[in-house]
């Protein structure tokens, strides 16, 4: 049996079923079926959850022993340094998003990238020519879950380190403002960086090469724009994703302006362009290159 009759979209190909040609609906649930049949998928998606309610557990263990120290008049840390418990407290939920932000967007990248690794791409795109219908529902799958994944990982999270923060006569409302808006713009965070991975994986069709291409933009490029002197890197380092969303986690805050950053607004705006223009350039390849 072909890899085409075995595709999810067999029926629309068929001869004579010309009015049977895949809608974007039709393509949402191939996708749907796809993303969601392989057990790696639920694998990474478990791990991600795990890691962020585990970050915000052991997170809660050391604010309660700083806090602890600070009470009874003791070195707070290792290097004497001061802890803003309430800022701390407020962050807590969304602390292991830098590590599940890794996880989202290799699997972001592994649902295109793999298509091209199979073979399994030439089917896809046989079933639908115009081939931009697949990637936009990709993009759609890679929204929802990278979203979906981070808010409920904090919120679990938070809910974990609340007994462990009560031990320690500390208290964190997740029904405070402050905290919802912190888990949302770090689950808009990680959404978008799912879709950079997605376009990374569409550009490079090399499941390694888009990875460790999205690693580097994340956590390599920032720091070799510190350890680098000068004034052009200094305010270089301000565009690069991680400081853009730093920017952007500012919003809504009335906590002074960190003048390391850009203003939120302009964080928002550069991490957003950051999407548009990987997204815009893995349509435009897509169409042109052979699969």
């Amino acid at each position: 049996m072909s890899t085409l009759e075995t595709h999810p979209f067999r029926h629309a190909t068929a001869p004579g079923h010309e009015s049977g040609r895949p809608n974007f609906l039709r393509v949402l649930n191939s996708e749907r079926i796809k993303f969601l049949s392989l057990l790696s998928t639920r694998i990474l998606l478990l791990c991600a959850v795990v890691l962020l309610v585990g970050f915000a557990a052991l997170q809660a263990w050391g604010i309660g022993q700083f806090a602890t120290a600070a009470r009874n008049g003791g070195t707070p840390g290792p290097r004497g340094e001061a802890l803003d418990t309430t800022s701390a407290i407020l962050h807590l939920p969304a602390g292991g998003v830098g590590f599940a932000q890794l996880i989202i967007g290799a699997l972001a990248v592994l649902m295109i990238s793999s298509e091209f690794t199979t073979g399994m791409s030439r089917a896809t795109f046989a079933a639908v020519p115009t081939r931009w219908p697949v990637l936009a529902a990709k993009a759609v799958y890679t929204v929802v879950v990278g979203f979906v994944l981070t808010y409920l990982g904090a919120y679990l999270g938070g809910l974990v380190a609340q007994p462990i923060l009560g031990n320690y006569n500390l208290h964190l409302d997740m029904a405070s403002w402050d905290v919802q808006r912190y888990m949302l713009l770090n689950a808009v965070y990680v959404a978008a960086v799912a879709l950079m991975g997605l376009a990374l994986g569409t550009l490079l069709r090399n499941s390694a090469g888009a990875i460790v291409t999205l690693v580097a933009l994340q956590f390599v490029l920032p720091i070799i724009f510190q350890l680098i002197p000068g004034d052009f890197f200094e305010q270089a380092r301000k565009y690069l994703p991680t400081n853009a969303a730093n920017a952007m986690f500012e919003a809504g805050s009335n906590s002074p302006l960190n003048t390391t950053y850009l203003e939120p607004w302009q964080g928002t705006l550069v991490l957003a362009a950051y999407v548009v223009v990987l997204l815009g350039a893995a349509f435009v390849t897509l169409r042109q290159r052979d699969v």
